[in-house]
């Protein structure tokens, strides 16, 4: 069945929650909430990557994140790791993180491939055009889903040339990120293709745009935090075309989504 990953974003500034967790302490406290809810793993982030987002520094990444994983990790939990930076991936799995999850897929930081290959963590590679700032200026495609496959086709080559072994890798499109509202919507559509490259795939649409813009009213979209519900739309449809995992805000919207998915399918 399709797992779900839970979003635990311990920045100021990022689109949905930023700034929702004032200290470590009630970060943590909504990590182990979320596997609570269902979560199979926990994915913290210390650098919004939102459109037009700017970089912090490392200094200030690692601060945000370590004391979080480690503690996260100690009670138990699956942790991910969400970061372009190779030294952040190596401190949090010191710190207890058993997944690096990169929306760079190792263009970032040429050392991030290397890096992972010798920490033996699963990897999520993620299509990626352009740092946050710029990625709005990215978004044009003649098909979206062929040039969007066809560049994780060759992420995915550069992983095992590291030494990533293929079956720790895993897939992501990049809801969201370089596309205009309707690549999302053609990616979705074409996840047979993606799904048949090979190794697993996630898909973040949680609270995007596109679903704001979906659900507007008079050309206003949709409040980020009101997209819980067609998040989990996308989390039950994408669980019947075969993903392996959905990234979200909401764990318990989905859990519940993708468990009627896969008891429909079973019985049919």
């Amino acid at each position: 069945m399709t797992i779900v990953i839970g979003v635990l974003n311990v920045t100021p500034d990022s689109f949905s929650d930023g700034g929702r967790y004032e200290s470590p302490a009630s970060a943590v406290e909504a990590g182990v909430g979320m596997v609570a809810d269902g979560a199979s793993w926990v994915d913290v982030g210390g650098e919004s990557t939102r459109p037009g987002a700017e970089r912090v520094s490392l200094e200030t990444e690692l601060e945000r994140v370590v004391p979080v994983v480690a503690a996260l990790a100690s009670e138990g939990v699956a942790v991910s790791i969400d970061t372009t930076r190779a030294p952040v991936a190596r401190a949090c799995v010191a710190a207890g993180a058993r997944m690096v999850n990169d929306v760079s897929g190792g263009l970032a930081d040429p050392s991030m491939l290397a890096t992972v290959a010798e920490l033996d963590v699963d990897y999520v590679a993620m299509h990626w055009r352009a740092q946050s700032a710029q990625m709005d200026a990215f978004t044009h495609y003649t098909d979206v889903v062929e040039e969007v496959c066809e560049a994780l086709e060759q992420r995915l080559a550069a992983c095992v040339e590291a030494g990533i072994a293929a079956d720790r890798v895993i897939l992501d499109p990049g809801l969201g990120f370089a596309k205009q509202v309707h690549h999302n919507w053609e990616l979705l559509a074409g996840l047979p293709r993606l799904v048949g490259i090979g190794p697993r795939v996630l898909i973040g649409a949680s609270r995007k745009r596109f679903l704001g813009a979906l659900l507007a009213v008079d050309t206003v979209a949709r409040p980020e935090t009101q997209r819980d519900v067609a998040t989990a739309a996308v989390s039950a449809l994408a669980a019947t075309r075969g993903v392996w995992g959905v990234r979200v805000h909401d764990v318990l919207g989905s859990c519940d989504a993708v468990k009627v998915a896969a008891a429909w399918q079973e019985a049919t």
